[in-house]
């Protein structure tokens, strides 16, 4: 069988795609990429459709090995020092695609934000569930056998080689940006729909506070320390439907922004709600990172997402062939690169 063996799986890798939307009513949340903008970047760098599942390495890389004639490989997402090992060391940078040989090995260290996502040509062979091959942990369902990857796994490849292409570059968009090393990121959110269970004061906190990412945080949800927001109307209500991107508040008054993995239904009132074009920002923020949030309207929220889809189609207008040139072992040695031989003791005096 062709594919990636996990060597090291680092804290949390798992198989991620665009989600599996719908279901909520069955009371399975969407799943999917945290920064869904990173796992598109990656799968057009290496020819794949954007829907095609990808792996999301969570706060730490991992390292894989080749167990496949050849692989076409492309990083998104965090900043990451990316090493090569075997007889062929082509240099890999992020935003850059690359053909692997068997045998070599691709070892990945975050260095900036939480997510990066490696896609390769082909995609995985793994059975889809709900249409989707997004990892949900809690319910063991999708991806490689519902979990997060381990070492030994063998991840199947859907080819058995990559095609023989240029390479790809892309550039290193807007959208694409963390933000600024020690500049709180600028999140917008909608208030509501439980905005009115909030005294007037506690609804100003929100607004003009600064809070940080704790390491509580995790797909399911993003966990907030900073000034305690102050309800009007008690902090239990009717369980309701939660959408991605909610910012819970429950009785410490200390916000938590529901994502990917997120509970379907829940009991506290929801302050505001991330918008949707905010919401691979926010998914690629670290614990430590800090956040700002600003209201906006209804009709600004979707003109921002109206952008960003507009954006996204426009990556592909970014790719260039790439430049740093890379020593592929296999065609060296398939190519006749010798015309003829000419002996040194032949026609010339000793």
């Amino acid at each position: 069988m062709s594919g990636l063996r996990v060597i090291a799986s680092g804290l949390m890798t798992t198989v991620q795609d665009l989600g599996r939307p719908g279901y909520q009513r069955l009371g399975v949340p969407p799943s999917g990429a945290l920064d869904p903008v990173a796992l598109r970047a990656a799968n057009l760098l290496v020819g794949n459709p954007a829907t095609t599942a990808v792996l999301e390495m969570a706060r730490a890389g991992a390292t894989l090995a080749v167990e496949a004639d050849s692989v076409r490989v492309a990083l998104a997402g965090a900043s990451a020092e990316i090493e090569t090992a075997g007889d062929n060391r082509p240099r890999l940078d992020p935003l850059q695609s690359a053909r692997l040989l068997r045998g070599q090995r691709l070892r990945i260290v975050l260095c900036g934000g939480a997510v990066a996502y490696l896609a390769v040509e082909g995609g995985f062979a793994l059975p889809e569930v709900m249409g989707s091959l997004s990892t949900l942990t809690r319910a063991a369902l999708g991806g490689f056998a519902g979990r997060a990857l381990r070492a030994g796994d063998l991840l199947p490849l859907g080819h058995r080689a990559a095609a023989e292409r240029e390479e790809l570059a892309l550039s290193l968009l807007p959208l694409l940006r963390p933000p600024p090393p020690g500049q709180a990121a600028k999140i917008r959110i909608v208030l509501g729909p439980q905005d009115d269970h909030f005294s007037a004061a506690g609804l100003q906190t929100l607004l003009d506070a600064t809070y940080r990412i704790t390491q509580a945080s995790d797909r399911m949800g993003m966990r907030l320390a900073g000034p305690a927001l102050e309800h009007a109307q008690g902090y239990d209500i009717v369980s309701d439907g939660i959408a991605t991107g909610a910012i819970q508040i429950p009785g410490d008054g200390l916000p938590i922004v529901l994502l990917a993995d997120r509970q379907t239904t829940g009991g506290y009132p929801k302050i505001a709600t991330v918008i949707s074009a905010d919401i691979p920002a926010l998914g690629r923020l670290s614990p430590g990172a800090e956040v700002a949030f600003a209201a906006v309207t209804v009709a600004a929220a979707e003109a921002a997402a109206r952008r960003l889809s507009r954006d996204i189609a426009a990556m592909r207008d970014h790719l260039v062939a790439r430049t740093t040139p890379v020593l592929d072992a296999a065609r060296l040695m398939g190519e006749n690169l010798v015309s003829g031989m000419v002996d040194a003791r032949e026609g010339g005096e000793n």
